[in-house]
């Protein structure tokens, strides 16, 4: 099922400025929120749809890629996606001071928060058939945030500590009294002064700025296992993004594409071909070479052979995913008839053809025959 549109999904312009982007996710999300719609598939769906349109164009540099190229442009560069719990949490927690009555209502209290998985990167890579068939290793280059080799992902620059925060005396959480229409609610929160980490960096990291993790170029060896196919995906783990607060990295998924292949075509583990020979070869019979995954091979035709007739390469087709052996080769024959004959090849072909009669024509025969029963049937009728 392809993406819709990210602009389609929050409902805004494509001009819209970052406030309106911000505001159409708010009222989103709070709508489709599965805790205010349990039990419906869809309704979750539309909140992880929602959550990753934000986090596209909340971000000037994805939101350039995507404008420009779209979602497959996204996927060539390497961006991941946050859980979409995660984001809703975080943009709650900044716009209502560490996520107020938020946290209660959509349960996100209940202590200091753990550190999470990083996002996963997506990439789409092209392989050709043959490597799709046997296998291959593939170098790609990605960006991916990893963990701050300065400060080791705390964010604290090398030899300083980090402080217990003070607000909520190192839980992570504070705890406060809300009067609403409904009565007075204890709600408990992120802090807002550390963020949930009940420690605050005093003297951030230079390299990372106190984030932890830096943004680098690296090349990555993809393993093709053989007998994967078009929209096949394989999976790295902890190929992805590092994790805030030194958490576990993503994975990175790649998403296989293989184009259109200018001799075979692929069904399952079988592959299809079609080879022409000659009207006296067809006629009288002979061997002629045919393509293969492995290479050349000889195909033999026998005598009489008809345009169309398809005849079966055993185990010359794609190896199987899952268990051994391979599929087959079907090789379709198209029989060529002779075109810009000169006048002696013309009198030969006359003299042929009146030399051979219907034991010599199967087809025409059988034709013939189909031909009379179905006037004997018009008028029976009569």
């Amino acid at each position: 099922m392809s993406k819709r549109d990210y602009y389609q999904v929050l409902g805004v312009g494509r001009d819209a400025a970052a406030a309106e982007v911000k505001k159409a996710y708010r009222r989103l999300a709070v709508q489709y929120h599965p805790d205010k719609n349990p039990g419906n598939p869809e309704a979750e769906e539309r909140f992880k749809e929602v959550a990753e349109a934000f986090e596209v164009l909340s971000d000037p540099r994805r939101r350039e890629v995507y404008d420009a190229y779209g979602h497959e442009g996204l996927k060539g560069r390497g961006f991941g996606f946050h859980d979409p719990a995660d984001i809703f949490q975080q943009f709650m927690g900044a716009a209502f001071g560490g996520g107020g009555i938020f946290g209660d209502i959509f349960g996100f209290g209940g202590g200091r928060s753990r550190p999470s998985a990083g996002p996963s990167i997506e990439y789409q890579m092209e392989i050709s058939l043959e490597e799709a068939a046997f296998g291959a290793e593939k170098k790609i280059n990605i960006f991916r945030r990893e963990s701050c080799p300065r400060c080791r992902g705390r964010g604290a620059e090398p030899g300083t500590d980090l402080e217990t925060c003070r607000r909520c005396r190192g839980a992570g959480r504070i705890r406060q009294a809300r009067r609403t229409l409904l009565g007075t609610f204890a709600t408990e929160s992120a802090c807002p002064d550390c963020g949930g980490e009940g420690e605050i960096v005093k003297d951030p990291c230079r390299e990372c700025r106190g984030q932890g993790t830096v943004e680098k170029e690296r090349e990555v060896t993809v393993r093709v296992p053989a007998g994967v196919g078009d929209g096949s995906i394989l999976r790295q783990r902890g190929g992805g993004e590092a994790g805030p607060r030194s958490g576990a990295p993503g994975d990175l998924v790649i998403y296989l594409r293989v184009p259109e292949h200018p001799i075979f075509t692929r069904s399952g583990d079988d592959i299809f071909c079609t080879v022409t020979v000659g009207f006296p070869l067809a006629a009288l019979g002979g061997e002629i070479k045919v393509p293969t995954l492995d290479g050349e091979t000889t195909l033999k035709i026998p005598p009489g052979t008809q345009s169309g007739e398809v005849f079966r390469l055993r185990g010359k087709g794609i190896p199987h995913l899952h268990g051994s052996g391979r599929g087959d080769e079907q090789v379709t024959v198209n029989v060529e008839v002779p075109s810009r004959l000169n006048k002696k090849q013309k009198e030969l072909l006359r003299q042929f053809e009146e030399s051979y009669s219907d034991r010599n024509r199967p087809l025409h025969k059988g034709f013939l025959e189909k031909f009379q029963d179905f006037l004997d049937k018009l008028a029976s009728r009569e």
